[in-house]
């Protein structure tokens, strides 16, 4: 090997995502790579296409200790089928929906071949003549974009991305179109348009309106004619309504964007792709892959000499990743050819500032990080001239068009969502800061595991502030904020997602967007609980103002099933009681049917024992009762007694929202007694408490951990799901 590359020992959970999902598999279903051959197929893979260049060979070693060593990182499709039969190695497409039942059709089709080979697809519904439009051809009227949105939905759901990734859409219409009310409405419904992210292309015209408390015009796309007026605020309050509610719909600033389109001689932005970070043309996809941020601080400082290196070495990558890609349909191959765009991102920004003992959410770290993009942004566009020199600018360049110096890639840049591959490098995700700093996992007999931040674990020790108490206290908490143990200048050091405002969230995707990224940025800007529809609005009007492209707010424990994320918060919700007129509180009321676990155990005696518990949609346990299959024994009946009646006690609390907690508490206090009875049926709602993960938070589908909202998506830190990839 003529490049020297040291040895990496990558942490559990990195095996754990790599084997499930990216190592290659045997026909027994075992991973036949591990993480040095992984590096090595797709290092070959992506440098064949420079076969006949003079440093072929030193360029596969080149691209293997660029991956290998963790310093950057292609995206999810590259890493699993780059030297495969399937090839594919784009991330991000975009596909037109014309308005006929033969293009819409056809985008269904496409979008299957897509997601099969594990893209994700952005669809733009604002072509599609509204609901009740007039069809001459039949002479029927129009069902509308929702109505196909929908099944768009239904195909999505069917393909599972060659067992690998799940089909993952972003739909976009214009808030222009005629149906805009009902598509800003189409998620409130969570069990609807499940495989797709919604998001609303808000133009300069609409936001002109807003700030004059005007009406705006809505335009058939089909005729081109007014059809309508409405209320710009009332849009808007409704926008902000349904994203305070869940999170859906996102905005997109499409004019903003088009007005940064690199070739506008071959038409405008529509949609993006899933997560809202790579704006395309119709059939164009781009590949993605980013820099491992965390990997370039020496001494305190950004190691700017290595980091240029790594970047070049990137921008040749992602550019080889184009030639020696197999693209799903011929017109996609096509369109991407003509613009050779790619993404190369960033992870771990805020390894890099905590590193740097810089807080996430201040004015330095917005500096440092914009400095730090400009930079990598100046020399990816300086190699990718060079490439263009060598080999020849991306075949859409127009001089007449394009002011800017000819070059191999019409766009360098974005940020986008890293949540399994940052998991492989053991950093935070993309441009967001860390979503926990002391993770719990749930193993089995309800016991936990604490997972602590390599950064604040090495601090703690190193100012010695750490303590196994104290790490559980930040777990239970859910933050590093307010602990007098830790010193205040670590305590904003350490802010996590929830403990920094939405403004500075904001102003760090506003400072990305215009220094160093040219396509767009995915991420979410955090609210806590209790923030307001206000705050929501101001949050909208500020990420226009600050020329981001696009923004996705996410208020915490606002979708169904999440009801919080921290151990203190979730256990505020429980104990919240229906008080009535008179000051007392009321007993919950039970609905016909509930949802229920049974449970059995045997007693001393080796007697069975079923316990059955039943719970509601969110999990939250509401009644238990206990089952003797031979009760009417009269040597079993005191101990039936005795189970029934604390079975009734505890469903008793539990509908006067006693937690579950406290119940195990008191029955732990009374363990020895009564034949053991009551550490049993403690025991045992622990089990069901460790299993439903305390019922109140998303659970992975794949392995039952808490899911974190973040870079627009739900990703589960402990096996590497995400709902969109």
């Amino acid at each position: 090997m003529t490049v020297e590359t040291q040895a990496v020992k990558l942490t559990e959970t990195a095996e754990t995502v790599l084997k499930r999902r990216y190592y290659l598999k045997g026909e027994q279903g075992e991973p036949v790579e591990n993480w040095e051959k992984l590096c090595r197929r797709v290092a070959n893979a992506v440098a064949l296409p420079d076969r006949d260049l003079d440093d072929y060979e030193e360029l596969k070693d080149h691209f293997f200790s660029l991956i290998y060593q963790l310093d950057f990182l292609p995206n999810s499709p590259c890493l699993m089928n780059a030297g495969t039969g399937i090839g594919q190695l784009s991330a991000c497409f975009v596909l037109p929906v014309e308005d006929s039942m033969e293009g819409i059709f056809s985008a269904v089709k496409n979008g299957a071949l897509v997601h099969k080979t594990g893209g994700g697809t952005g669809y733009s519904f604002s072509r599609l003549r509204p609901k009740n439009a007039t069809v001459s051809s039949t002479q029927g009227v129009a069902s509308g974009p929702l109505s196909f949105a929908a099944v768009f939905d239904v195909a999505t759901e069917t393909i599972k991305q060659g067992g690998k990734r799940r089909g993952a859409n972003m739909g976009v219409l214009r808030v222009d179109h005629p149906d805009i009310m009902d598509f800003i409405c189409a998620k409130e419904d969570q069990t609807r348009f499940t495989n797709f992210n919604f998001s609303v292309a808000i133009t300069d015209a609409f936001m002109k309106a807003l700030y004059d408390e005007a009406e705006y015009d809505l335009v058939d796309p089909v005729t081109c004619e007014i059809v309508e007026r409405l209320n710009a605020r009332e849009v808007y309050d409704k926008i902000v309504e349904l994203a305070w509610h869940n999170g859906e719909p996102g905005v997109l600033f499409i004019d903003t964007a088009n007005r940064a389109n690199p070739t506008p001689q071959l038409g405008e932005f529509e949609a993006t792709n899933p997560c809202g970070e790579q704006w395309l043309l119709p059939y164009e996809s781009c590949n993605l892959g980013s820099i491992n941020l965390g990997q370039f601080v020496k001494g305190g400082e950004v190691d700017y000499d290595r980091l240029a290196r790594c970047t070049r070495l990137a921008t040749r990558f992602l550019d080889n990743v184009i030639d020696c890609n197999v693209f799903p349909i011929p017109e996609i191959a096509e369109m991407t050819m003509k613009t050779r765009k790619i993404g190369l991102g960033v992870m771990g920004l805020h390894d890099m500032l905590i590193q740097m003992a810089i807080p996430y959410g201040s004015r330095n770290a917005r500096e440092l990080s914009s400095k730090v993009m400009s930079f990598i942004r100046r020399v990816s566009q300086e190699t990718s001239e060079e490439l263009a020199r060598i080999k020849e600018p991306f075949p859409a360049y127009d001089p007449k068009t394009n002011d800017y110096t000819p070059r191999r890639n019409a766009a360098l840049t974005s940020i986008q969502p890293t949540g399994t591959v940052s998991m492989i490098a053991d950093c935070a995700s993309g441009c967001e800061p860390y979503f926990s700093i002391v993770m719990v996992k749930h193993v089995m007999d309800g016991d936990r595991l604490l997972m602590v931040n390599k950064h604040f674990e090495r601090v703690a020790k190193e100012e010695g502030f750490y303590s196994s108490e104290l790490m559980a206290k930040v777990a239970d908490t859910g933050t590093v904020v307010g602990h007098s143990e830790i010193p205040a200048v670590w305590q904003d050091v350490f802010r996590t997602a929830q403990d920094i405002s939405y403004g500075d969230h904001i102003q760090m995707q506003g400072n990305l967007q215009c220094n160093g990224v040219d396509s767009s940025i995915s991420k979410t800007i955090n609210m806590s609980n209790a923030a307001t529809k206000e705050d929501v609005r101001l949050a909208y009007m500020m990420g226009y103002e600050l020329g981001c492209k696009g923004l996705t707010v996410y208020r915490d424990g606002s979708r169904d099933h999440q009801v919080l994320n921290t151990k203190s918060a979730s256990e505020k919700t429980r104990q919240e009681a229906v008080v009535s007129q008179d000051g007392l509180i009321d007993k919950q009321d039970l609905p016909d049917v509930l949802s229920a676990k049974r449970y059995r155990l045997k007693d001393p005696d080796h007697n069975n024992i079923y316990i059955i518990i039943c719970f509601d949609e969110n999990e939250k346990p509401m009644e238990v009762f206990v089952k003797f299959p031979y009760e009417n024994r009269v040597d079993l009946k005191d101990k039936s007694t005795m189970w029934t009646t604390s079975c009734r006690l505890v469903s008793l609390a539990l509908r006067y929202n006693i937690p579950m907690e406290e119940v195990i508490k008191q029955l732990d206090r009374s363990s020895g007694h009564m034949l053991d009875l009551p550490a049993q049926l403690g025991k045992l709602l622990k089990s069901f408490m460790a299993a439903t993960q305390n019922g109140f938070h998303v659970k992975c589908p794949d392995c039952g951990s808490m899911l974190a909202f973040e870079e627009g998506c739900e990703t589960c830190h402990s096996c590497g799901y995400s709902k969109c990839s």
